[in-house]
Formats: C-alpha cells, structure tokens, sequence
C-alpha cells in the first residue's frame, strides 16, 4: 500500500518541526560574523543524508567537536539565507518572496558551495521569472559574476540575451573596455547580436586600444611594433566580426586602413567581394535580433514598457524574450500617407493597436492603447484597459509616462472624418490631413509635460497588439 500525499505531507511537516524544536540536535552551526552571527542546533544525520556538502563537513577529517558536539562555522552566509537552506534541507520547502535581488542572487551562490544542486535552477528560474528588474540593473556585473559559474547556465543565458536585446548599455558603457575576453567573445559569437557590424568592429577596436594603453588612439601613428602587439591582443576576437556585411564606404574608411590586423585570405577575399558582389563567398549569415523593430520612432524596448502597461503592470518586467505580445506595423504616416482615410484602410477592424506619433521639431512622442478597434461607425466606447502616454525624451523609456482611462463613455471614440482619437476631450486626436493633432486632459488624467492645444507631428505609426 503507497503511502499517500498527506501522509508525505505530515512526514515533511514533522522534520520541519524538529528543525524548530531542536530535539536531539547533535551539532552547532555558526552562521554568519560578529554581531550578525547566529547559532543553528541541526542534526548532523539529516544533514549529512542530504547534502554531500555536510556528509564531508561532519566527517572526521574536518569535524571540531566541542562537548560532544560537532561544530561547524559558516561566516560567509547570513543567518536569514542560512535558514532558509536549513528548511529546505529538512522539508523540502523553499519561501524566496521576502528576499531582495541581491539576496536571492547570493543565496544561488552559497547553494552552488554547498552543491545542493536540486535548488539551483529552482534558484535561476526565480531570478528570472520574478526578479528581472533587479537583473536589468547591473546586467554587465551580474554577467561577470555568472560566468564564474559553471552550474548557473539558465541565468548565463538569460544575461547574455538580455545583452544581446539592448547591447548598447554594455558597448557604450565605461565597463566594456575592462570586459574579460572570454566574455566578449562569446558576445562576439551571438547571432542575436543588435548593434550594426560597422559599431561592433568600431568597438573591438576600443576594447583592443583599452588592453594596451602605450599604443596611439590615432592609427596613423602606429608603427611595426604597434600593429604586432594589436593583432596579438585581437587575434581570436577579429574572425568573429562579419565584415561582409559591413557597408563598402565603411569597409574602404575603417576596416581596410586596419588591414594588417586580419588574415591575409580574409582582406583578400572581402576586396573580392567589395569590387566584384556577384561574386560571394561563403560568409556568416547577418545578425538578427529575436525581436525585429519595425519602426522609425521608437526603438525596441518602447515594445516591452507598452506590454507591461497592457497587463497593468506596476513595475516593467517583461523584455522581449518573455514579452507575451507581438506588436505588427499596420500604418506609418509618412509610407503609406498621411490621410485620415489612410488610416482607417490600414487600420480599422485589426483589433487592439497602440498608437505612437512623434511631436514635430523635437524628441518627445506622443500615442494611445485602443483595446478594441478602429471602425467609421460613430461609436463611442468606454474601457478602464486603454491609456495615452508621453515620453519627453524619445529614446529614453525612463522618461515614460502613462495615463489610464477613468473608464468615461469616450474612453475610445471611432469616427470616419478622424484619425485615432482618445476620450472625450479629447484628450488625444488627429483631427486633419497634415499632422495636426490635439490634447486636451478628460477622459485621462493630465499627464505634466503633454501637449495641450494644438500640435503637430513628423510621423506617427500604429501597431496591431497580437497575444501570442
């Protein structure tokens, strides 16, 4: 007869207890230093059962006993993290919510010292699922950390795609000169790569001057020696750079005038290719981002803050890998023109849409969430789920703000002689052929900074949401 799941249960719960009540504790652990030190009373038996860590710990080779005690001392880990192990280690049951990011990061390292190796992809998929914006905070540093971690490779992959979405906070920071090779290679290797081949190749060059601070900035004055020592420290990141698809005007300014730091067969080839294009060799395929930006006023991770807003969420934890919308360019003023009955031939029936305009002669933008659909019906619709936003600098998302509908009659507002229109004011409205569009606060809460009147627009575009 099996035992049953509330029979397990109640095992668990009695071994949860015993960690409690310390009946017959045969060891004492000292977790943490100084005034942050505690005292743990643990049976060496479970311990041992559970972990190779402690079944080597509490062997003979390593055991201090102290009145008929073994003692064992654990000044890196705190008390709290070691309490928590403690339960998981006698239960089975793990509570990670009241932890912060870095927390929880440095209890993932102290399981992977004790190699409790049932937790640690718990542990990494934790991190990811529920702690992506401390992630986002210091991905150059969290990676550095992760590599030197055999075991963390769901959290070594989360990273370097992280990077791979917006690799410019890394290649543009003061960090990435001071980056290991090994790091930057593997970045080098990713297909998935977001930054044009002509800045990646640029930036090599950067990282390779930082490496030998002796050697010139300025590559008209490197001699012999110079070049050696540069195509030394390049030598496994250069074949990495895919310079067929760098432009030939940037090919002829910035790659052949450093034609000494490739192998001699690739310059010979890619002077081939350069005169003669019909003549292609084998060559690496472009790097594709997983998630392609089609759009000439915002930029990929303005996708990512819109989904979050869809699913009301307070904070942005979504990137594009866990993104749960794809967004489709239906309409963009200036391609397919700038008519209101444009518009609707692009855009009415298509479902849910975000609307994105760029305010004329400067950088900030301007757009709106239709949970429903655009139509030439006359229908005014009421929703809590829509919003207006405004950024005041187009390519920072940190200068977002968003503004839900109070619910009202006009919270969308579908009319023939009119382009997108948001709430009853209306708060947001094309309202001719020209890029003349209006605000006016109603239907949604004032947004400071947003324009109030009449204004006009460059461009603007519509995307349909889709759920995927």
């Amino acid at each position: 007869m099996k035992m049953s799941h509330e029979h397990c249960q109640e095992a668990l719960n009695d071994f949860e207890e015993l960690l409690t009540t310390e009946l017959g504790y045969d060891a004492i652990i000292y977790a943490g230093e100084n005034e942050n030190m505690k005292e743990f009373h643990v049976h060496s038996c479970i311990l041992s059962t559970r972990t190779q860590y402690f079944r080597t710990a509490f062997s003979s080779e390593w055991a201090e006993k102290k009145n008929g005690k073994f003692i064992f001392k654990k000044p890196n880990v705190s008390p709290k993290l070691f309490k928590i192990i403690l339960r998981f280690i006698y239960c089975g049951k793990i509570d990670l919510t009241n932890l912060q990011g870095p927390e929880v990061l440095k209890l993932l390292i102290i399981i992977d010292e004790l190699n409790i190796q049932s937790l640690i992809s718990y542990i990494q998929n934790y991190l990811i699922n529920h702690q992506d914006e401390f992630l986002q905070q210091n991905p150059i540093g969290i990676l550095e950390l992760v590599y030197q971690y055999e075991s963390f490779t769901d959290l070594w992959d989360h990273c370097l795609e992280k990077i791979c979405e917006e690799p410019k906070i890394l290649f543009e920071s003061d960090k990435f000169t001071s980056l290991k090779e090994p790091i930057l290679k593997l970045l080098l290797e990713r297909d998935d790569l977001d930054l044009e081949e002509c800045f990646i190749w640029d930036s090599l060059l950067k990282w390779g001057l930082a490496q030998n601070p002796s050697i010139s900035q300025d590559i008209t004055k490197w001699n012999k020696e110079d070049i050696t020592i540069m195509e030394r420290t390049l030598h496994g990141l250069v074949p990495l750079i895919r310079f067929y698809h760098i432009s030939p005007e940037d090919f002829l300014d910035k790659v052949h005038p450093l034609k000494k730091l490739l192998p001699k067969d690739l310059v010979n080839d890619l002077l081939t290719f350069h005169i003669v294009p019909n003549r292609k060799p084998n060559v690496q395929p472009s790097r594709q981002p997983k998630f392609i930006c089609d759009s000439i006023i915002i930029e990929r991770q303005h996708f990512r803050t819109f989904a979050s807003w869809i699913d009301k969420k307070e904070s942005l934890h979504y990137n594009m890998k866990n993104c749960p919308y794809n967004f489709n360019l239906l309409y963009r003023a200036s391609r397919d023109g700038s008519t209101i009955a444009k518009f609707h031939v692009k855009c009415d029936y298509k479902g849910a849409t975000i609307v994105v305009a760029k305010i004329a002669n400067s950088e900030k933008i301007v757009g709106g969430y239709n949970p429903f659909q655009w139509d030439s019906s006359d229908q005014d619709m009421s929703t809590f789920d829509s919003f207006i936003f405004f950024f005041t600098e187009r390519k920072n998302v940190e200068t977002a703000r968003v503004s839900y509908s109070n619910g009202g009659q006009y919270s969308i507002r579908n009319m023939p002689h009119y382009g997108p229109m948001f709430g009853g004011g209306c708060d947001l409205y094309c309202y001719n052929q020209n890029g003349t569009w209006y605000g006016n606060p109603h239907t949604y809460p004032d947004i400071i900074g947003m324009p109030k009147g009449t204004f006009s627009v460059d461009d603007y575009e519509v995307f349909q949401v889709i759920k995927k």
